[in-house]
């Protein structure tokens, strides 16, 4: 028996591919951008107070061994401002993400409708584009935060130390080495597990409780080789940060350095680059995912 063959216009066509362009990371933030630009222009300000406060705890550490107390007002001044922006920000984030997710899960839901995709399928890509709308909200502010301020604090040290400077970069090098061989890996595991849980309702629907419980087992499979893939990535990395653990204070001390709070200001900032670089593996590995998501979304 001929099957009916069904056709698309070329306008119904076109329509699809500028609906699914809406949906990756980029044009979400195309699309929102002045919006999306003063709350990140105030993660930004944000980010360089905070490099200033390592500097002003040096200063005030200096001011009180001489009996004044300048310093420890300046470090107040800048907490204050500090938290005042903190919140504004957090008050504003709320409400405009919260009403970006209406509108792109809403065209989502709508799009996906009229191509005929499973209750199933659907109901997964609601939730993985919950999560390309939850980056910008929580983590876009991170990442903002880690690249400038990891920026900075190079800048810092290496006008302090170089050596430790070059140690920072030895360790910044190997993260990149590190995503370079296994981002593909990464990527491939992550399509893998998508492709399962987009079957997730179909499964639980089954009368038999042999094809949920299959299901699952295969979703945790998945979920486990990219644990594993996360955990050797963070042997590697930690056994890097341990060893500019043990060298900057060994470093520091061997150039001669001795104003008490520049050395204590030239380790918090070592220790704030390690903080940052010990985050960049999860913000990396969220890239990956939500590549792959735009690309499941849009297809």
């Amino acid at each position: 028996m001929t099957q009916p063959v069904t056709t698309v216009s070329k306008s119904t066509a076109d329509d699809y591919t500028k609906d699914r362009r809406k949906h990756s990371l980029l044009s979400i933030f195309t699309r929102f951008k002045w919006r999306v630009s003063l709350t990140l222009s105030l993660v930004v300000i944000e980010t360089l107070l905070e490099l200033l406060f390592p500097l002003s705890i040096g200063w005030a550490i200096n001011g009180l061994l001489e009996h004044s107390y300048a310093g420890i007002y300046l470090l107040a001044g800048l907490g204050t401002i500090s938290v005042l922006i903190g919140s504004a920000r957090r008050f504003y984030d709320t409400r405009i993400y919260a009403h970006i997710y209406q509108v792109v899960i809403s065209e989502m839901v709508t799009r996906e409708k009229a191509k005929r995709q499973s209750v199933s399928t659907i109901t997964a890509r609601s939730s993985l584009l919950t999560e390309i709308v939850e980056f910008f909200e929580n983590t876009m502010p991170e990442v903002i935060t880690t690249t400038i301020g990891m920026v900075g604090l190079l800048i810092i040290i290496s006008a302090i130390n170089l050596n430790i400077f070059l140690a920072c970069l030895a360790l910044l090098a190997l993260i990149i080495l590190i995503y370079f061989v296994i981002g593909n890996a990464n990527y491939q595991l992550n399509e893998s597990y998508n492709n399962e849980l987009e079957y997730q309702v179909d499964a639980i629907k089954q009368p038999n409780a042999e094809h949920a419980k299959a299901h699952f087992r295969r979703l945790m499979r998945w979920n486990i080789e990219l644990s594993d893939l996360e955990t050797g990535t963070y042997l590697i990395l930690w056994a890097g940060i341990l060893a500019l653990f043990v060298y900057a204070p060994i470093a520091a001390i061997d150039e001669g350095l001795v104003n008490y709070g520049l050395i204590i200001a030239l380790l918090m900032y070592v220790f704030d680059f390690i903080g940052k670089v010990s985050a960049l593996p999860l913000y990396v590995q969220q890239v990956i995912r939500l590549k792959e998501i735009s690309n499941r979304i849009g297809s």
